[in-house]
């Protein structure tokens, strides 16, 4: 096989280094080495008396029916164009755009042989594609792709003989019931054939030995049972009304310690409940799953789950036919199948829709008068003589510059209070005088305030978050800020430390002696600092359940500052929901709803009075009011589901019964 690549290349040289040089060589030997590797796995035929794979073979009797034409240099030279784009179409595994490349090349150079030789090549990797491609897509279920694939090689290669039955594969995977029946409550103890008892329900007060008591059973439902002698002759009692054939063995083997294989559908072999006797008379199934679309490791990796997960010990695969073959009871092969058709169908994902909407209105209103809440009483004479004892200095200048005469008081207190020079609160408000004489005297009230002052404030916020998980799979939301918390702070109340010349020490320069003497009586403090988070923190997990429903574990919290605080550690005020709901797909749901609400009054004004009705409107009044709104809203969303709606089988597998 080597000698007949080396000529094959050999030749195809001469043309290939007068247009590409030694790098065509190369490619050619590449792609030829491939071609007879190819051909000496196909069948055998037989040409002009001898045995030649069946690609060569083709390739030869082309070129003898087709006479051969002295192609021109220009047809030459786009004939090795052509052949050399394949060949790197075939390189990056583009089969069918080189397989065209190939036989439009020995069209135009039909005294070159290689050219077809090639076509076979890439016509056998290209068939062998879409082959794969279609048993993939048979694996999932999607028969119209496949049904495309096989069709695509039928136009590529009508001879091939195992379309035909791949088509026909397709046919009745579209007439099969697509229910797998449930589990029923009937021991499944090994074997492939299954009791067919007579429907109906029977009762049983029984007192015999156990192998009469289990032959009476059997019977009443028309099957015939085959006692082993390893069952005992003790005597038992059997008291059951009106059951059924599974619920009357499943209590027969617990009362009698045994276990029943079928023979066919109306005998049956009973015996004792061991290890040795299930190993004994159990029989297995031998069954052959495609394991089409996997690599070599992954089905190597599906042979040893079968070993040591199911425990079946006679498991082997089939690297080549991409197959792997299980004998096992029932029961086990059964289990392997489920475990296997949810590996290849992988878990639904879901898209969660969620919205956040808060509102928040605040209004704060201050209307009303605010009325004198003090008087202040006292004497003029004395307050006259307090000013003017006080500013004393300032007298004698408004007597000597001929303002005022010396005993006109009044003047003098006027001429003071207008300069500004002096001031007193009690003339601030105004007075009202009353008395008269030494005993003449003042009231100075309070000041009133007129107030008219609307604060509102409104705040919309929508949050649109989107999170995208598998079954069963958790998601978090979280949507605020991180809030640094002092936890605790280190400081070092030691004096000693490390003498390091240079470093703790002064060493040799004067100028760290000072610096060093400054931090020798400090001591660092170095805090624990943990991060908080604030605001709203939400984890779902959602689960696609078979109707198509999605059930939804919620659990949310939500956290905020309280506005206080204990040895300078703030306190954290915090509010959590958990709970399950299950929704239709695509259908939104409020899944929590939050409403705050604060208001507050003060009132400013004269006890008793300011409580009347009518008159209490005339006072101050300070009202605040703050209303706060939190919706959280979720919509799932199926965007791959693994499985349709039911039970749907997914794997092909051949079934058969070995003793």
């Amino acid at each position: 096989m080597r000698l007949v690549a080396y000529r094959l290349a050999c030749r195809d040289a001469g043309c290939a280094v007068k247009t590409a040089g030694a790098n065509a060589m190369k490619r050619c030997a590449c792609l030829l080495m491939a071609a007879v590797t190819v051909a000496a796995q196909a069948p055998v035929v037989t040409v002009n008396g001898q045995q030649a794979p069946q690609g060569l073979a083709i390739a030869q009797s082309d070129t003898k029916q087709q006479p051969a034409r002295p192609p021109t240099e220009s047809e030459r030279r786009r004939a090795v164009k052509l052949y050399l784009a394949g060949s790197k179409l075939y390189e990056n595994q583009h089969f069918e755009q080189a397989l065209e490349d190939y036989r439009e090349a020995a069209k135009l150079d039909s005294t070159n042989g290689d050219y077809p030789l090639a076509a076979e090549v890439a016509l056998g990797h290209a068939v062998t594609a879409l082959l794969q491609s279609a048993a993939q897509n048979r694996t999932r279920g999607d028969r119209a792709a496949a049904r495309a694939a096989l069709e695509r090689v039928m136009e590529l290669d009508p001879q091939n003989a195992s379309v035909a039955e791949r088509l026909r594969q397709l046919a009745d995977d579209a007439t099969a019931p697509n229910i797998l029946a449930l589990p029923s409550r009937e021991p499944l103890l090994g074997g492939l054939d299954h009791l067919e008892p007579t429907p109906g329900l029977h009762s049983f007060h029984v007192r015999a030995s156990q192998r009469q008591v289990i032959q009476q059973v059997f019977r009443a439902w028309g099957i015939e049972a085959a006692v082993d002698d390893s069952v005992r002759g003790n005597v038992v009692r059997l008291d059951l009304d009106d059951t059924n054939f599974a619920d009357a063995v499943h209590v027969l083997s617990m009362l009698t310690n045994s276990f029943y294989v079928p023979v066919d559908p109306h005998r049956a072999l009973v015996a004792r409940d061991s290890r040795a006797l299930r190993q004994q008379y159990t029989r297995s199934g031998l069954e052959t799953l495609s394991l089409s679309g996997l690599t070599a490791t992954e089905m190597t990796d599906v042979g040893n789950m079968a070993r040591n997960v199911f425990e079946i010990q006679q498991a082997s695969v089939d690297a080549t036919a991409a197959t792997i073959t299980l004998r096992a009871p029932e029961s086990s092969l059964n289990a392997f199948n489920a475990t296997y058709r949810d590996l290849t169908e992988g878990r639904s994902e879901v898209l969660i829709d969620v919205r956040l909407i808060q509102l928040a209105h605040n209004n704060a209103r201050n209307t009303g008068v605010t009325p004198p809440q003090t008087v202040t009483a006292f004497n003029v004479y004395a307050e006259e003589q307090k000013i003017l004892n006080d500013n004393q200095a300032l007298v004698q200048q408004i007597i000597s510059s001929g303002l005022a005469a010396p005993g006109d008081t009044l003047t003098i207190l006027g001429i003071l209070l207008a300069s500004g020079q002096v001031s007193s609160s009690i003339f601030s408000n105004g007075i009202a005088l009353f008395g008269g004489g030494l005993t003449l005297s003042a009231l100075s009230p309070g000041p009133v305030n007129f107030n008219l002052n609307v604060n509102s404030s409104d705040s919309r916020e929508l949050d649109d978050f989107q999170l995208r998980l598998e079954d069963g799979e958790e998601g978090t939301l979280k949507s605020g800020t991180r809030y640094p918390i002092q936890t605790s702070s280190f400081s070092s109340l030691s004096s000693n430390s490390l003498n390091i010349p240079g470093l703790t020490g002064a060493g040799t320069s004067g100028a760290l002696s000072g610096i060093l003497a400054s931090l020798q009586g400090a001591s660092a403090s170095i805090p624990q600092v943990q991060f908080q988070d604030l605001g709203l923190v939400l984890k779902a997990t959602p689960r696609v359940m078979r109707s198509g429903d999605v059930a939804l574990n919620v659990d949310l919290k939500i956290s905020a500052l309280a506005g206080s605080a204990v040895n300078g550690v703030p306190i954290l005020a915090s509010r959590a929901y958990s709970g399950v709901t299950t929704l239709r797909a695509n259908e939104a749901i409020v899944i929590a709803s939050e409403m705050d609400r604060n208001e507050s009054r003060a009132v400013s004004g004269y006890p008793g009075l300011s409580e009347i009705p009518g008159l209490n409107n005339i006072t101050d009044k300070n009202t605040a009011k703050s209303d706060s709104t939190l919706l959280i809203i979720m919509t799932p969303r199926v965007v791959r589901n693994a499985h349709g709606l039911g039970h749907t089988p997914m794997i092909p597998v051949d079934r058969s019964v070995t003793r």
